[in-house]
């Protein structure tokens, strides 16, 4: 017979409530962003008021922790909780906010109370709002109930002589009795039943997710950084607050008067994104599943959980998510993007790549003190290389941890830079260039990475916008926003003009070398209009210009003749004539050596 994972564990509510207090259980979502809308707070109740059932609690035993403390620099030192949540905990913050009257946090990041309305003669249960404030008929907020400011009965009677002096006239027995009864029933949810089922501290995470999906009749599943996050509640509360009010303000530009924002127009961070950059930073490792055991303080050789081991790596954590979210480094490392031509989110196709360049910037940076100009370049290339190739796409956590593995024993700066120069070669060779890449170009896939390393190239050349005096740079500056875009990828050979040649397929006709990137009223007016018809008109633009042209229909890897060409004589050639123009981008971010 196998080993059971788990037991039953029955609660009431009230029972539930003491234990968060008293740290027996860790309820680390009460200090962050609050997901539940309040209908759905209000929903709880009014089922556990009806008797329904509301589900269950999956709690994980913490192992060897009876004398731990939180670690930090706050005065209050928690006790670190036996129990971790790891399904229900919206419903427990839910109950915990509303019956103890603990504030929760908006999205904004504002402190505010969930206040919930009650109205005994019908047991019907609202969200309050100015208008139930004003209601006689209503309790406003039903945490008053419970706060042991009044004893049950006084409270009864108060609710009631108000109620008969808004109405002007006294209640029959029959009602006074159907008001008391509902408020006590209300006042008794403390009693309500609660299950769970508790996993025992010696299932490891994996086996967590695999009971938390086999019991989930949702089908949600558990990614590692859940877990990850979990710990850092758990024994570094500030740490996580940190990490998620950073991807907040990455979404916002700071108003006039205000400091640095961490607001970027190439990645909305996710708090476990910026925690994997800590722990590649900080431990060299790439792979989350490492990190549970190392932030419980696992011994590798024991196997035993040990409070002083968890502790140093916490500082460990401590030192690097510093320098993760320091916005300086932040705002230099855009720069490493900008220059490797990219120039919003819309030219990103892995925010893994984006996140492990980050975290080699930061090793160049601390580890090896690599002079700023000379790391902007190396990782520009880095990035550049790795959006290209797909690097990080399948299994992104072995390849960087391969990646990782190449700077062991490196030194100095010099050999940082050559190791990733090393790399860089050996990814790039002639075949890639003159047989892969190509290759990678025969598709119709608008996400492609190899279609956005083409436009990086052109920003990185100067390039102008085809038919036109303007940058591509400038038109694909995120900041430009208009109802209509500034520029607009348009087929070359116009999708109806392909029609009438019998080439209907949309993998055909959307071949990302079909494309070329055009002002917006170019692409209206040309329309489906044939190449041979509107290429022509558009050249004379340029007869005064006869260089700027040359350089504009290299850049955009147009063939000579191109106009009159056989359709899929014309892709061959392009993606041949791209390769290079992505080529010759790239070689604009020479490395020294």
């Amino acid at each position: 017979m196998s080993e059971t994972l788990f037991k039953r564990v029955d609660y009431s509510l009230s029972k539930l409530l003491l234990d968060i207090e008293q740290g027996e259980i860790g309820l680390p979502d009460i200090q962050r962003p609050f997901v539940w809308k309040t209908v759905k707070v209000r929903d709880l109740f009014d089922s556990m008021y009806r008797g329904f059932p509301v589900g269950y609690f999956l709690f994980w035993a913490n192992d060897g922790i009876d004398d731990s403390r939180q670690i930090g620099i706050d005065r209050k030192q928690n006790r670190v909780p036996r129990l971790l949540i790891v399904d229900g905990q919206q419903r427990l913050t839910s109950l915990y906010a509303v019956v103890k009257g603990h504030p929760i946090i908006s999205k904004d990041y504002k402190e505010t109370r969930i206040r919930i309305a009650f109205r005994p003669q019908d047991g019907l249960f609202e969200v309050t709002d100015a208008a139930i404030e004003r209601d006689p008929e209503f309790i406003p907020d039903i945490t008053e109930l419970w706060s042991g400011k009044m004893g049950l009965h006084r409270f009864i009677e108060t609710f009631l002589s108000r109620l008969e002096t808004a109405k002007g006239t006294d209640l029959d027995e029959l009602e006074r009795e159907t008001i008391a009864d509902n408020i006590n029933k209300l006042y008794n949810l403390q009693s309500y039943p609660f299950t769970a089922m508790e996993i025992s501290s010696t299932v490891d995470e994996e086996q967590v997710a695999e009971i938390f999906v086999r019991v989930n009749s949702k089908g949600v599943t558990l990614k590692q950084a859940d877990f990850i996050l979990t710990l850092l509640s758990v024994f570094w509360d500030e740490g996580r607050m940190q990490l998620e009010r950073f991807c907040a303000d990455c979404l916002k530009p700071s108003a006039v008067g205000e400091g640095p924002s961490p607001f970027n127009h190439f990645l909305e961070p996710s708090p476990d994104q910026l925690l994997r950059v800590s722990v590649g930073l900080g431990f060299r490792r790439a792979s989350l599943r490492q990190m549970y055991a190392i932030l419980r303080g696992k011994d590798p050789d024991t196997r035993e959980f040990l409070d002083e081991r968890r502790e140093q790596q916490f500082e460990v954590l401590k030192s690097a998510q510093q320098k993760v979210l320091d916005l300086t480094n932040w705002h230099e490392f855009l720069k490493v993007l900008v220059r490797a031509g990219f120039r919003g989110k819309t030219m990103i196709t892995s925010e893994n790549t984006v996140l492990y360049a980050y975290v080699l910037f930061l090793i160049g940076r601390y580890d090896y003190a690599v002079n700023s100009y000379e790391l902007r370049d190396i990782i520009a290339r880095w990035f550049f290389m790795s959006s290209l190739t797909g690097r990080y796409t399948n299994s992104p956590e072995s390849q960087m941890e391969a990646d990782l593995g190449r700077l062991r024993g490196v030194r100095t700066a010099d050999d940082f830079i050559s190791i990733l120069d090393g790399i860089i070669t050996e990814t790039l060779t002639e075949d890639f260039w003159n047989i892969t890449l190509p290759s990678d170009l025969e598709t119709s896939s608008a996400r492609t990475p190899s279609l956005y390393a083409y436009y990086a190239a052109l920003n990185l050349l100067d390039a102008r916008v085809l038919f036109s005096s303007m940058k591509v740079s400038e038109l694909l500056d995120p900041a430009l926003r208009a109802k209509k875009t500034a520029i607009e990828r348009h087929h070359l050979f116009p999708k109806e003009y392909l029609r009438s040649l019998g080439i209907e397929d949309v993998r055909d006709t959307n071949q990302v070398a079909n494309y070329a990137l055009l002002e917006w009223d170019d692409n209206i007016s040309i329309s489906a209009t044939p190449p041979s018809d509107y290429f022509p008109k558009y050249a004379k633009r340029f007869r005064a210009e006869p260089q700027m042209w040359l350089r504009m229909l290299e850049h955009h890897a147009l063939p000579e003749g191109w106009d009159a060409m056989d359709y899929f004589s014309f892709l061959d050639k392009r993606r041949k004539l791209m390769a290079n123009v992505i080529r010759a981008g790239f070689s604009t971010m020479e490395s020294r050596s």
